[in-house]
């Protein structure tokens, strides 16, 4: 299978080198385009056989199934590029969550899914969140999530939750590495504790949580009754955060969803603007 991606930024890029370390596909099934044409040439350099090319189009007609890695506002113009290139049996899989599938259905002739990756999916871990169109089949789909699960563990979604999931599952590590650097930074700052040693444990106590929480069986109810015991010092320490950070993920996912449902607004009307 040929593979093109239309897009060499931060995800697009870790896409084409998490495919290719863990043995999905070669550098030679590769061909990928960007608004730098020295980005992608620099991408290629590090694996050789990936052909990086200067035309949108190109990648669409050297490929099977290509990866729109592009910002919300990108749409407009690739799909322009593209469109005249594509052909029915292809399917395109946009990674950009505020642009819709009936949206995807509309400008492009061929068959259309969306999946939202992670940052997790660099180190083959994590989940690959799918919503699929209306022209995809089930061999369309076993074909997507194998190559997928290579990098991840690929879940079905229904679109009308795609914020949400991708709060959790997406942006979830930014919010969570967020969390800990605020903790690591008052660590030392009350204690004077060696940054790099406080950053090593922390790291290593995420790790070991993570566990707990998948191969551990527990819930993070019962991992919180486990290590806290009533009237000690981590059951003070939760009451605490209980209180502190009541409403605050609340706050969080709705000013995720104010954004997006913004970014799918302008999507729109920027296929309005001729």
């Amino acid at each position: 299978m040929k593979v093109g991606f239309i897009g060499t930024g931060s995800m697009g890029s870790l896409l084409i080198e998490s495919f290719i370390r863990s043995g999905a596909m070669s550098p030679e099934q590769i061909t990928a385009s960007s608004r730098s044409l020295a980005k992608t040439e620099r991408l290629a350099a590090s694996y050789p056989g990936l052909r990086a090319v200067p035309s949108n189009a190109e990648v669409v007609r050297s490929s099977d199934l290509v990866f729109l890695c592009i910002k919300p506002l990108d749409f407009k113009h690739v799909i322009d590029d593209i469109k005249a290139s594509v052909h029915p049996e292809q399917m395109i899989v946009s990674i950009t969550s505020p642009v819709l599938l009936a949206q995807l259905e509309e400008w492009l002739p061929c068959k259309v899914a969306k999946v939202i990756p992670s940052i997790t999916n660099y180190v083959c871990s994590g989940a690959a969140l799918c919503i699929y169109g209306k022209r995809i089949d089930p061999a369309d789909r076993d074909r997507l999530e194998g190559l997928l699960s290579h990098i991840s563990e690929p879940l079905r979604i229904e679109e009308q939750y795609t914020r949400v999931v991708s709060d959790i599952s997406s942006c979830g590590p930014a919010f969570f590495a967020c969390f800990l650097q605020r903790f690591i930074d008052a660590a030392v700052q009350e204690t004077g504790i060696d940054p790099e040693e406080a950053t090593t444990l922390a790291s290593r106590m995420l790790l070991g949580t993570g566990k707990l929480l998948t191969e551990g069986g527990l819930t993070p109810d019962q991992l919180q009754a486990r290590v806290s015991v009533p009237g000690g010092i981590t059951a003070e320490a939760i009451r605490m955060l209980n209180h502190e950070l009541d409403g605050t993920f609340n706050r969080l996912i709705r000013t995720t969803h104010a954004k997006f449902y913004e970014d799918v607004e302008k999507v729109g009307v920027s296929f309005l603007i001729h």
